[in-house]
């Protein structure tokens, strides 16, 4: 760290002593705050309640907590959310969110996610989409557990539910400066107020950030130039307009845009394995780590590793009071693209690659429409209504040999044969080329794949008051789903290398694998999966006492089957169908929520058993993704939340999970470690404690600190579970210390991972390395200032 950023850091721990030290100091009372929990408002049931009336496992966070911890994506939540992980592989588009151990690995898009996530309403198709500048946001609410009707698709595992900051009638100018190490630096400015008086407000948020790499690269003899990976570059626009039409009649109309162009993401060594002398051979810097040492954070890559993200959408919300009924109708219209490169094979060696030229690229364009009738009559609480969406998602995918992949793949065969691609007439014996015509650079796979999905659903849920303490609830989804996948597959090369192998008699899997089997070559093919199926739940509630809930229930979740957008062969004879089936749980919960303590303290606990029948299972065989249907996987466990305001000023919330969540015991062909064995991102024990305390410290200033802090007991990083790829248990620490001027600036320090705890998000088999395992690294401690001011 630089001599400015390390008295940053410095003063983070000095400063608390001074605020806590405030009532030698005080001149003024302290600065009124919520004092009864029972107030706290959510939409975990798509209409307002309270969360101590709410009978759900939910974990809500709201505006004040989620900006002094400094929350910005669904990445940042996961220190402030037991239960819930969210980790990225090879690049950011690549992400998934896991609960109570269950989530779906996100490399390849023909899978949707598990965990959903909804933005002010509106459901993003993958984990990975939603990653983003959430702008200023209200409140963050984690669900748990299947949602099997309310909202928007199906999700089988939980949902985000993300509801940003509406158009203020209230006139209010905001801005935020941002600067820390590795070359953070970065600001938004937000505006609100009326348009028309009462009738018309709006909301503009513009924000900008940019960071150097985490982790440095040596690039061998490139063509990469940048030395550096993990880098952050993003520009985000926000606007929304609020229109009171009439008394009775509310329209929000929202539209963001956001474009991100950065270097993500290189592993590092975690496992060097038998080929490290042959990669010297190609490459000038040893082409890995020969001692591995991940956290120096020092990674091997000669290609480029550019990510590039456009994402931009528009939304109109309307609100109707039909005096019988509210209506709420959310038509919204989304456009995002992600194009990518890679070094598919992790070294500095110029093996295989995914270029730079949008030939590895995702696109979702996607039409949704939300309807929904809600009221009360008596007794009777009731919602109905219906959702269509429309999806189309596009994939390029690419993988093309490098300069030393012929030569790479002659010395690894000829282990076992005597120069099998170039005898002294420099001709291949295996192939009949010449050297260096079997794999030549620059060519191999070229792929797309086509698909639309339409989905529409009906649902309704109810709530009947039995008695004043018990109420009953039901609700029923009927979902119909149509998916249609094409794909054209290519090998600029005609699969030259592997077709000349064969017609000379030779038989060598690794001459034939699936980039270069010319079976696939101008291969196309076109399917359609139908999904059509009941969800719903059954739930009891009973109001033992004033501030002691109890509830119990069942609910049925569910996701639709796709297909597998990546090339699968068998025995060189590409794979008749790439479609894999539905994904459905089946959920028990109860749990009680109490308030104690004059309204000051809130506790809720669940205990839950989920069992997922035909749990999707996307994972990386070292050349291809695999989608396995694993029959059975349970998830069982307990856990428990709280919000505590103890006193003036003081505000605690944090939680615990205990989850089992583990493979049935049938044996998994291909996947002998599974049967029985914990699912990967799966801990035993996770748990969170976050606290902010604020009082005045003189002269009209306010202190506020606030700590944030996760623990995840051990879990397993890989799909196949093997136990090198296991990840220790680990606590990771925020914090921040402001100073603040009657709300008008304010000065924070922050650190984030502030005891600089080593962990990596993912392990991984190096592709086309003997025993090489690479790992891609959680990020190290940063630290840095803030400055705000409020006009």
């Amino acid at each position: 760290m630089n001599s400015s950023v390390r008295a940053a850091y410095l003063a983070s721990v000095a400063l608390p002593l001074l605020v806590f030290a405030a009532p030698v100091f005080a001149e003024d009372a302290a600065t009124e705050g919520p004092t009864q929990v029972s107030e706290i408002v959510v939409t975990a049931q798509r209409r307002e309640a309270t969360l101590a009336s709410t009978p759900l496992s939910l974990t809500v966070t709201a505006q004040p907590l989620l900006n002094d911890v400094g929350v910005r994506d669904i990445k940042d939540l996961q220190i402030l959310t037991p239960g819930l992980i969210v980790a990225s592989t090879s690049n950011q588009t690549f992400t998934t969110a896991r609960i109570r151990g269950v989530g779906t690995v996100g490399d390849n898009p023909g899978l949707e996610s598990s965990v959903g996530v909804m933005i002010d309403g509106v459901y993003r198709p993958r984990n990975g989409v939603a990653l983003g500048d959430l702008g200023e946001v209200e409140r963050i609410e984690v669900l748990k557990g299947p949602q099997a009707t309310l909202f928007g698709k199906n999700a089988s595992a939980g949902v985000i539910n993300v509801v940003t900051a509406a158009p203020s009638f209230t006139p209010r100018m905001a801005g935020e400066a941002t600067f820390g190490d590795y070359g953070t630096k970065g600001g938004s400015v937000s505006l609100t107020g009326p348009l028309v008086d009462e009738v018309l407000a709006g909301r503009l948020y513009v924000a900008a950030r940019r960071r150097d790499g985490l982790s440095d690269v040596r690039t061998g003899d490139g063509p990469r130039t940048a030395t550096d990976d993990q880098t952050e570059h993003y520009d985000t626009l926000r606007g929304q307009l609020l229109w009171r039409a009439t008394p009775d009649l509310t329209a929000r109309l929202t539209a963001d845009w956001t474009e991100r162009d950065e270097r993500c993401c290189v592993g590092v060594q975690l496992v060097t394995g038998g080929t490290a002398p042959l990669l010297a051979t190609f490459a000038p810097d040893g082409g890995v780590a020969a001692t591995p040492n991940p956290w120096a954070r020092v990674a091997y890559s000669n290609r480029d590793t550019n990510t590039r993200i456009r994402d931009r959408g528009l939304a109109l919300h309307l609100t109707a009071d039909l005096g019988w009924a509210k209506l709420d109708s959310t038509t919204a219209v989304r456009d995002w693209r992600g194009v990518i490169s890679q070094d598919w094979d992790f070294t500095s060696a110029d093996l295989a690659y995914r270029p730079d030229d949008g030939s590895w690229s995702n696109r979702f364009r996607t039409l949704t429409q939300e309807v929904r009738l809600s009221g009360q009559s008596g007794r009777l609480d009731w919602a109905a209504g219906a959702f269509l969406s429309d999806e189309k998602l596009t994939r390029r995918d690419s993988l093309f040999y490098g300069a030393d992949y012929e030569g790479y793949v002659s010395r690894l065969l000829s282990r076992s044969t005597v120069n099998p691609l170039g005898d002294p007439a420099h001709v291949s014996t295996l192939t009949g080329l010449p050297v260096g015509q079997s794999f030549v650079e620059g060519e191999g796979q070229l792929d797309r794949y086509w698909q639309t999905t339409q989905s529409a659903a009906l649902f309704a849920q109810a709530s009947y008051a039995v008695t004043d303490r018990l109420t009953l609830t039901g609700g029923l989804r009927r979902t119909h789903e149509t998916k249609d996948m094409s794909a054209a597959y290519e090998n600029t090369d005609g699969g030259r290398a592997c077709a000349a192998a064969l017609a000379r008699g030779v038989v060598n899997g690794t001459l034939c694998l699936p980039w270069s089997n010319p079976a696939f070559n101008g291969l196309k093919t076109s399917e359609t999966v139908k999904d059509e199926a009941w969800t719903g739940l059954a739930r009891a509630e009973y109001q033992a006492t004033e501030g002691l809930r109890l509830y119990a229930g069942w609910s049925r979740g569910r996701k639709n089957g796709g297909f597998n957008l990546d090339r699968g062969q068998t025995n060189r004879v590409p794979d008749a169908s790439r479609a894999f089936g539905a994904e459905t749980a089946d959920a028990w919960e109860a749990g009680v929520k109490s308030v104690m303590l004059e309204r000051r303290l809130l506790v809720s606990a669940a205990a839950f058993r989920q069992t997922y029948d035909d749990f999707q299972l996307n994972t990386f065989l070292g050349t291809t993704f695999l989608v396995r249907s694993i029959p059975e996987v349970r998830a069982k466990g307990v856990e428990a939340d709280f919000m505590f305001l103890p006193l003036e000023g003081l505000s605690l919330q944090g939680g615990v999970t205990y989850a089992q969540t583990e493979y049935g015991h049938d044996p998994i062909a291909g996947l002998p470690l599974l049967a029985g064995r914990r699912l990967n991102f799966a801990p035993l024990w996770s748990g969170s404690l976050a606290g902010t305390y604020e009082r005045p410290v003189g002269a009209g200033l306010t202190g506020r600190v606030t700590l944030a802090a996760k623990y995840s007991s051990e879990y397993n990083t890989g799909s196949d579970l093997d136990p090198a790829k296991s990840q220790p248990g680990f606590w990771l620490v925020d914090g921040r210390v402001a100073l603040a001027k009657d709300e008008a600036w304010s000065v924070e320090l922050w650190g984030r991972n502030l005891f600089d705890q080593d962990y990596r998000q993912v392990a991984f088999g190096a592709p086309f390395q003997s025993g090489t395992l690479g790992a891609f690294l959680g990020a190290p401690r940063t630290v840095g200032v803030t400055l705000r001011v409020v006009r």
